[in-house]
């Protein structure tokens, strides 16, 4: 299963956690949408980034996507004026239409390989979402464990002293696509950054939680198959404190913008915790 359909999966189940709150999310989520059927960034302007995590909230909230969805992704040809998330976006979004574009396929291929356990990741769910083989597994692999942190997690430039929660989760996300196993002390280290009061942190010694630490954790550790019962209720009460009237989620206690991409990350994160 791709990443986009197992992250899908998890996040359909999140309605039956938000009871009566789910059609408050439901509007919010409507109300961000613009009227060539993309997303805004935080400053209100149009980003295909965002449309992303707009269509995963839609797509989990079971709403219909936008009517000008195609004329808008049409608009970005085949993203050649993009940066590489950007870029990924842009195939991520035309997955959600079923539709792979061959000039995505073309690019995609023509790009050099990723360096970074993030990009490693977005370029694989790229190869994922446009159908076509991943090239050369033993390089991603090989740029992967240069990726090490000290302290046996995974960090996004080679020989950190410590792992940041996403590149880990991401990586352990990532392993099994490439048919190698997560390394033991990956869940391990995980799970101990989660905080008593709830909230994963997004490296050891963070100030607070954040949602997209929290939701990424939790979905890395429910794909491994590790158990973390005894973590959902202090995470749902750390969600509850990120949840606004209005329908979405902040990012973290200190932010006071609302947006999509955090509210699909809190969708995701109440699905594993339904």
């Amino acid at each position: 299963m791709s990443f986009r359909l197992e992250m899908l999966q998890a996040a359909r189940r999140a309605p039956a956690r938000l009871g009566e709150a789910v059609e408050r999310v439901r509007q919010f989520v409507r109300r961000q949408q613009l009227p060539d059927g993309s997303f805004p960034d935080r400053s209100g302007r149009s980003d295909i980034y965002y449309t992303v995590f707009g269509l995963g909230c839609l797509e989990a909230l079971q709403e219909p996507l936008p009517s000008h969805l195609e004329h808008y992704l049409r608009g970005f040809g085949d993203g050649a004026q993009l940066d590489f998330v950007h870029f990924a976006s842009l195939v991520r979004c035309w997955s959600v239409l079923g539709v792979s574009p061959p000039a995505l396929a073309h690019r995609l291929a023509s790009l050099p390989p990723p360096q970074t356990v993030y990009d490693s990741y977005l370029a694989c769910g790229a190869y994922q979402d446009l159908q076509i083989p991943l090239p050369d597994p033993g390089l991603w692999l090989r740029s992967l464990a240069s990726l090490r942190s000290r302290d046996g997690a995974y960090g996004n430039a080679p020989d950190l002293p410590l792992g940041s929660t996403l590149a880990t989760a991401a990586a352990a996300l990532l392993l099994p696509h490439l048919g190698v196993p997560v390394p033991p002390e990956i869940a391990p280290w995980l799970l101990a950054q989660c905080r008593p009061e709830g909230g994963f942190l997004a490296m050891p010694r963070a100030p607070m939680p954040d949602l997209l630490s929290t939701a990424t954790a939790l979905h890395a550790l429910a794909m491994l198959g590790v158990p973390f019962d005894h973590l959902k209720e202090p995470c749902l009460d750390f969600l509850d404190s990120l949840w606004s009237k209005e329908g979405g989620f902040y990012g973290h206690w200190a932010d006071d913008h609302l947006d999509v991409e955090y509210t699909s990350y809190a969708l995701l994160a109440l699905g594993h915790l339904a």
